[in-house]
């Protein structure tokens, strides 16, 4: 099973290259979000995470959802390690002199960590993987109401219960658009553009259900999914901007067949959260 945070340092080189002037979108793999599009101004309220885990080093990115001016909610595998964090709102860094570094393009944020998250030591009941995989940042400013005046929706308790097999979900984030092959290892690339796809829910129980929901990623069948860099972007309620999970991990490196999310609807998730809001 794989994390889907994504390595900044380590990427650099490729992600310059892919974010050239010759679109990458024409290239003919599969967009990541899998089988996604450009997001536009569809989702604004999701944005465009760095984290250090040294000051002033920047280490890995991530997706995340403005829920208020101040408050962004991503995964807590992202926030995990990192002692600062900063956000941008557009829905293309490309051309972006600033990134990865802080400047007026974007918001500067301290990272928190769900306390009762654990990594390779969870509860067997959910396969002893990786446990409350839910982080918070908070803004040192609010993100103007003339970049972003709208804020994704926190669910009620318990509603990842009542969705249906098949439901709908929008999922949106920043991560890797396709796979690199040939000339060596398999990589990925492209991240930095915001993107939506559209995922089947995968009811039925299961031995994570009472921590995640599961989603058909298949992009041969056009369902979407999410990959590296994803990590910590919404999935919301189909046409809302209700947060039922955060991305959290993919089974494989090639980003298709089952993917989980972290629910957020989980009552002390939930109040761990609105503590941030208060």
């Amino acid at each position: 099973m794989r994390i889907s945070r994504f390595p900044l340092l380590a990427s650099a080189l490729i992600i310059a290259c892919a974010d050239t002037p010759t679109d990458t979108t024409a290239i003919p793999h599969p967009s990541f979000i899998t089988s996604g599009r450009p997001d536009g101004e569809g989702h604004p309220y999701v944005g465009f995470l760095v984290f250090e885990e040294e000051p002033g080093t920047p280490a890995w990115v991530c997706s995340g959802t403005l829920l208020s001016p101040t408050v962004v909610l991503t995964a807590g595998h992202c926030t995990d390690g990192a002692v600062a964090a900063r956000i941008w709102m557009a829905s293309s860094l490309v051309g972006n002199t600033e990134f990865p570094f802080g400047g007026v393009t974007s918001s500067e944020g301290t990272p928190f960590l769900n306390p009762d998250y654990c990594f390779l030591c969870g509860p067997p009941s959910i396969g002893g993987f990786i446990y409350r995989d839910v982080g918070i940042v908070v803004l040192s400013e609010p993100v103007p109401t003339s970049v972003v005046d709208v804020y994704g929706q926190l669910p009620s308790a318990g509603l990842a219960g009542t969705l249906a097999n098949k439901a709908m979900l929008d999922l949106v984030g920043y991560g890797v658009r396709f796979q690199l092959v040939g000339g060596g290892p398999p990589g990925w690339s492209g991240f930095g553009r915001r993107f939506h796809a559209l995922a089947e829910f995968v009811s039925g129980a299961f031995s994570w259900s009472s921590e995640f929901i599961r989603l058909s990623a298949n992009p041969a069948k056009g369902k979407g999914g999410t990959c590296f860099g994803d990590s910590g972007g919404p999935d919301l309620i189909g046409g809302t901007g209700v947060v039922i999970a955060v991305n959290s991990y993919v089974t494989n490196t090639n980003c298709t067949g089952v993917t989980y999310s972290q629910r957020v609807d989980i009552p002390a998730v939930l109040s761990w959260i609105q503590s941030f809001l208060q």
